[in-house]
């Protein structure tokens, strides 16, 4: 019983910092949405895996629907990569 409780434990550790490393989340507030051009201004953090400052840009979306889940003002955590050429949120959720 113990034994599986450990391995348990140690799986769930193990699949929450796989999940970390998946993505470079990014804390922000959205400012700014233009669903029609698919497209959102973000005030953000640091984006480490596109090597970027804190600073406040517009961003493409990947998926436009996922405007419809925030609106100005929101905090949210978002995910942000190069596609195509250009730096594209390619996730975004509200909170931090």
């Amino acid at each position: 019983m113990f034994r599986t409780l450990i391995s348990v434990a140690l799986a769930a550790i193990f699949a929450a910092g796989t999940a970390l490393a998946a993505g470079d989340q990014v804390k922000g507030e959205v400012i700014k949405i233009d669903k029609a051009a698919g497209k959102v201004t973000l005030k953000h953090g640091p984006i480490k895996n596109l090597d970027m400052d804190s600073m406040t840009m517009v961003f493409r979306v990947k998926d436009p629907t996922m405007l419809d889940k925030v609106k100005a003002g929101d905090k949210v955590t978002f995910e942000a990569d190069r596609v195509n050429g250009a730096i594209t949120v390619t996730k975004i959720g509200k909170g931090h």
